[in-house]
């Protein structure tokens, strides 16, 4: 692992300058942090953005509108080198939530003028001093339901302003020893590998103990919550989740990295599969609708014990013919 010190220093400068910037500033700040021809991936309706100006007048300024006063409260920092690409490129991640005070619609939500948490996790790949890639992933369906919305049934696991590591460790400003990178790296591969097809042939709960700790927390996306212990887990989503799919497709990434304690990754999409009834209510579709996904992890010795999920379920959903922005636009919140 090469020290990625410099990159994070990029993207801590630019994290400041953002969030102090007037409004009408936002373009010429993100054009100068990023490289030509910058590239931002973003969930739906954003999707593929391209250059500084397109990424403000669409993201950034009508969002830092909404959430007035709008703070970025980060529970994780970190970087390194992307296993993907042999080790070439450094990514610096980032993670929690961009709070403020929601008074004016954004993409059709009502506000409230209250505070509102906007989950976000961002990955951004640094070269030759500029961000020259982003993949942003952000809850809007949580945001929904903070706003009185109900967008999906009832969710089997549990609704939560989603808090960041329970060690508190998870800002690594500071370099952090090579070794505990690889070791969570390694950790993060073999519950991947584990998982795979869904078809390692042992009982569920037997499989997850290869890899995560028996009081791991999932922290998933609204529409179907975090949840606590493997036996949770395991009832609450993931035994719910592989019974309700077929024909998932092999798991591809754009990135993935550790650094300390702390990994993840992210897939544009990382896999596609076929709903068959029942995941969050949803009737069977017989439609392969794409996954893009977001993973944050911490071990704790030698295997995982927390995971921040981010999921583009608007993005799935759009795919099988459900549109829920529009079913939740324009409805006053309770």
């Amino acid at each position: 692992m090469v020290n990625s010190q410099s990159e994070k220093q990029c993207v801590i400068d630019y994290y400041t300058r953002l969030d102090r910037a007037d409004l009408g500033d936002t373009p010429q700040v993100i054009e100068a942090a990023t490289a030509s021809g910058y590239l931002w991936r973003g969930y739906h309706p954003f999707h593929e953005l391209t250059g500084a100006q397109e990424v403000a007048e669409s993201f950034w300024q009508p969002l830092r509108l909404a959430l007035t006063g709008m703070q970025r409260r980060m529970d994780i920092f970190m970087a390194g080198r992307n296993e993907i690409d042999g080790f070439r490129s450094v990514w610096v991640v980032s993670m929690g939530h961009l709070m403020g005070l929601f008074d004016t619609p954004w993409l059709g939500i009502a506000p409230t003028g209250k505070m509102a948490f906007l989950r976000y996790c961002e990955f951004n790949r640094v070269e030759n001093g500029k961000i020259a890639e982003t993949a942003m992933f952000f809850d809007i369906p949580h945001l929904m339901m903070q706003a009185g919305l109900q967008p999906f049934a009832p969710q089997t696991a549990a609704h939560l302003v989603q808090p960041g590591p329970m060690t508190h460790t998870g800002l690594m400003f500071d370099a952090q020893p090579p070794e505990e990178g690889e070791a969570t790296l390694a950790a993060i591969n073999a519950m991947t590998a584990d998982l795979g097809q869904w078809q390692l042939g042992l009982p569920l709960e037997e499989e997850l103990a290869r890899t995560w700790n028996d009081d791991m927390i999932w922290w998933g996306p609204a529409g179907i919550g975090a949840t606590y212990t493997i036996e949770r887990y395991a009832r609450q989503h993931s035994g719910p989740f592989r019974a309700s799919f077929t024909e998932r497709s092999a798991t591809t990434h754009v990135a993935r990295l550790a650094e300390g304690h702390y990994g993840g990754f992210f897939g544009w999409p990382n896999f596609t599969a076929v709903p068959t009834g029942g995941f969050m209510g949803m009737p069977a579709t017989q439609k392969p609708g794409e996954f893009r996904v977001i993973d944050i992890y911490r071990r704790d010795g030698t295997k995982l014990a927390e995971n921040w999920v981010f999921i583009d379920l608007l993005h799935f959903w759009n795919q099988q013919g459900v549109d829920i922005l529009a079913r939740m636009r324009d409805v006053p919140c309770t």
